[in-house]
């Protein structure tokens, strides 16, 4: 039998909710279309899909998430026929830097095979922490959303950055471990696209980053290929945005 990989996913977590509703008429009080919910699916998101990604690649891996325990929820309020979004509720709540960076940590870190941070920068991780975690692991992907500095970046095997992200990091742009991801259009190394290898109808981009940041950085750990990664965590994106809601491949 296989050796199980071991897998920690650090970062923050929220529950997804997707209303789909009927939309037969607008308001009488204003220009807006008057949703009925029809069903509801929810979902762990953010680091927590991350982990529901995981399990969809390799359902004998070992993975333990560290993670906020109070979670925020984002409402998606959708046309249950056009799958159009119509509106968003975000219940935001403040999340506590309550990580603890100490040798049993590091030691935890070091005990894995791959190490995956899913900073959507909600105040659980400081960058004191993110460089804590990049020094003690061995293979490492950081998905984030703050500026980073270069003190951060360089502790990582792997950044994952989207196109608006890497707008405002263009500081780190010239390192060689940043990935941009451009939507349909597949990702960038290195100034090189790396092509979404068929045309793609996008259904529902949520959730997209989390599908491509796992699949690389798990085909990286077992092919130790570039190409063979970026191209198979393209392929993996594709799958799940042809999807409603967050998806897994």
């Amino acid at each position: 039998m296989p050796k199980s990989i071991k897998i920690a996913v650090i970062g923050e977590s929220c529950i997804d909710k997707f209303y789909y509703c009927e939309t037969n008429r607008l308001s009488p009080e204003a220009p807006v279309p008057v949703l009925v919910p029809q069903w509801c699916e929810e979902n762990e998101g953010m680091a927590g899909n991350v982990v529901r990604n995981i399990k969809a690649l390799d359902s004998v891996a070992s993975i333990s998430l560290t993670s906020n325990t109070i979670k925020p929820v984002k409402s998606r309020y959708i046309d249950e026929k056009s799958n159009h979004m119509f509106l968003r509720v975000d219940d935001d709540v403040e999340i506590p830097n309550n990580i603890v960076c100490d040798k049993f940590l590091a030691e935890h870190l070091q005990n894995q095979d791959i190490v995956i941070v899913s900073d959507y920068n909600k105040g659980f991780l400081s960058n004191e922490d993110l460089e804590f975690i990049g020094i003690h692991s061995p293979i490492s992907i950081l998905d984030s959303k703050r500026i980073l500095s270069k003190d951060i970046t360089e502790k990582f095997t792997w950044i994952k950055l989207n196109k608006q992200e890497a707008h405002n990091n263009s500081h780190i742009m010239d390192n060689d471990n940043v990935i941009i991801t451009l939507g349909s259009q597949g990702a960038m190394w290195k100034n090189k696209l790396y092509p979404s290898q068929k045309p793609i109808e996008t259904i529902d981009v949520s959730g997209a980053g989390d599908t491509f940041t796992a699949s690389f950085i798990y085909k990286y750990f077992l092919s130790n290929n570039f190409k063979r990664s970026i191209t198979f965590a393209n392929e993996q994106a594709g799958k799940v945005v042809q999807k409603r809601g967050v998806a897994i491949p």
